[in-house]
């Protein structure tokens, strides 16, 4: 076998490792859906009639105000999966498993592919559980199976840039709960940006803000080609996003592993 033969099967196995303690303890999974979903129950049938009235129907969409709202939340599913990822991290860190991975012969990038890999997988299985929860709420988009195609592709790039950061703050996190702490801006972050209400009616500085954060153009992108609003540039912007995070996050994360290996 090659060294890349080798790096593959070892990440592989790496991979098969985390997917199995996802498996045995879901709960880390299972809250990053639940607080997107909370949140979805709380801003269509709590704040839905308010909020609603204030952009129009549904601001260009013309739908309900769930139509308007389902796209931001369910990127906040994506970044809610970055807490799990930062946490099964640090752990590996701080019980000592790591240190016996380094006794053993295999790859040294496998086990940080294999928590990349398992971490992007469960993330994407919140999304889905997300998305059905939002359907269920009467969220109903008018995408095409491409669009639809389209938009697991732009949520799996966010989601494998928002993995890689979490790594890496899993890695630079002295303890569990301090890793645990470390993602919760990402989660929160959407709502800056125009998942709940549309720039335009923030204040200056707010409105400046959300406007060039990286979550605006995300969330504008999946709103377009799930409700066929207007996408502008935005999917270029949120392309060059991903690719500026998972790059940040990928070299962060090698830099931090090795770092710990001295």
């Amino acid at each position: 076998m090659s060294t890349l033969s080798y790096a593959l099967a070892d990440s592989a196995t790496m991979l098969r490792r985390n997917l199995r303690h996802a498996l045995r303890y879901p709960s880390m999974t299972l809250t990053s859906a639940a607080i997107p979903i909370i949140m979805l129950l709380l801003f269509v049938y709590v704040f839905g009639n308010a909020l609603g009235a204030g952009i129009g129907p549904a601001s260009e969409g013309g739908g309900e105000y769930v139509d308007y709202v389902a796209p931001g939340i369910i990127l906040m599913a994506a970044t809610s999966g970055a807490i799990a990822v930062a946490v099964s991290v640090c752990v590996d860190m701080t019980e000592g498993i790591v240190n016996r991975f380094r006794t053993m012969s295999i790859s040294r990038a496998a086990v940080l592919n294999g928590h990349v890999v398992g971490g992007v997988i469960q993330t994407m299985a919140s999304v889905v559980l997300v998305i059905g929860a939002a359907l269920l709420t009467g969220f109903r988009p008018n995408a095409t199976p491409v669009e639809w195609l389209a938009t697991i592709a732009v949520l799996a790039m966010v989601v494998l840039a928002l993995t890689w950061v979490s790594a890496a703050l899993g890695l630079v996190s002295k303890t569990v709960e301090s890793a645990s702490n470390a993602p919760t801006p990402l989660t929160f972050l959407p709502f800056l940006g125009s998942a709940i209400v549309p720039t335009d009616s923030m204040p200056t500085g707010v409105r400046w803000f959300a406007e060039y954060q990286p979550f605006t153009p995300v969330i504008e992108t999946l709103r377009g080609l799930l409700m066929g609003t207007e996408i502008g540039n935005s999917a270029l912007i949120a392309v060059a996003w991903c690719v500026g995070l998972s790059v940040l996050g990928y070299l962060w994360a090698r830099s931090a592993y090795d770092r710990a290996r001295k």
